[in-house]
């Protein structure tokens, strides 16, 4: 039976499990942990990907992001690749390192954000590598630790999960763990990475009418959600490329969308690559910086560059951006007419 394609839906959540071939070790020590972060760092940062949840294992690694402008195909290559030559090196070796086919799950945002989070957060409890939670709380290879405030990760949004909790940090870390704890009973919850319920229906479409409207149900190794969400997304995937063609097709740039942003703001075009925090100049520059990822496909390593602006800024400014363009409801085309 051939494998199924992967979902790769921009600005939607991924559940990303890497795998070291035969199930052998990819990290030997901390130094190639380091390493592996090091280079997370670098790609996510420059791309604008938020990471929510992350875990290093000995075998394998948990990544839970949201992807942006660009695919999450060539982030993982630009990730796998580079990591694995840099292992070779270090240890001597030659030949593959990780499988394949890493696993990737299309998720619902809304219904287990917070799900995967715990469990992704858990494994090295569940796995013995470290003894109970207030060993978790401090352990430096998992995203947790981060969120517990010991710990930073430049690449990790913590503030989006702990905003879900409390307005204030403290309240919120305490409130976040509880949930954690909680979640130690319920096991390793095979249906959070895939049952195969759908795939062995015959697909979406069958299972729609057969399971006769029900909300939720199990995905298959690529999706977990509801059917309408996976609807939705794979319209939205097919969609998105499709205006990014037009877009280049026309031949737009950052200069022809600046200059549509500041025509929205009432601003001269140059102003979006001046330095100042006024709120309207911060929200036109946010704007800029959102479509500039998502829609045209830079790198904020790139547009960091064009608009003499730190990389942790740019992705800052994407994250407000996408904040005010779904508010808003400002539509990229429309700027452009």
């Amino acid at each position: 039976m051939p494998r199924q394609a992967r979902i790769d839906a921009p600005g939607a959540l991924h559940h990303v499990i890497i795998r070291g071939i035969e199930r052998r070790a990819i990290f030997r020590d901390d130094t190639d942990r380091a390493e592996f972060l090091k280079r997370v760092e670098s790609i996510f940062t420059a791309s604008a990907t938020p990471c929510f949840a992350w875990a290093l294992m000995s075998n394998h690694v948990h990544l839970l992001i949201r992807t942006a402008g660009v695919s999450l195909a060539t982030l993982m290559r630009r990730l796998l690749t580079g990591y694995a030559m840099a292992f070779n090196r270090r240890h001597q070796r030659h030949g593959q390192l990780f499988q394949n086919r890493y696993k990737s799950i299309l998720c619902q945002e809304d219904t287990y954000l917070l799900e995967l989070t715990r469990y992704i957060h858990l494994n090295p409890l569940r796995a013995g590598v470290v003894k109970d939670m207030d060993a978790l709380d401090t352990y430096q290879y998992s995203g947790h630790s981060v969120l517990m405030g010991h710990q930073t990760a430049g690449f990790q949004d913590a503030s989006r999960i702990l905003r879900l909790f409390a307005k204030y940090k403290a309240a919120a870390r305490r409130k976040y763990r509880i949930f954690v704890e909680q979640g130690i009973e319920a096991g390793r919850r095979p249906e959070l990475v895939g049952g195969g319920l759908v795939r062995s229906m015959g697909g979406w479409k069958t299972a729609r009418v057969r399971l006769q409207g029900q909300a939720r149900i199990k995905g298959d190794e690529r999706i977990l959600g509801d059917s309408d969400f996976v609807q939705d997304a794979l319209s939205q995937c097919n969609e998105h490329y499709e205006r990014r063609h037009r877009l280049r097709a026309k031949g737009v740039d950052l200069k022809a969308l600046a200059r549509g942003v500041a025509d929205l703001y009432g601003l001269p075009p140059e102003r979006l690559f001046s330095l100042g925090r006024y709120p309207v100049l911060v929200q036109a520059r946010s704007v800029l910086c959102y479509f500039a990822v998502r829609e045209l496909g830079m790198t904020a390593t790139e547009l960091a560059r064009q608009m003499g602006l730190t990389q942790p800024a740019i992705s800052m400014s994407v994250r407000r951006g996408e904040g005010i363009v779904n508010e808003k409801g400002i539509d990229i085309e429309a700027l452009l007419t």
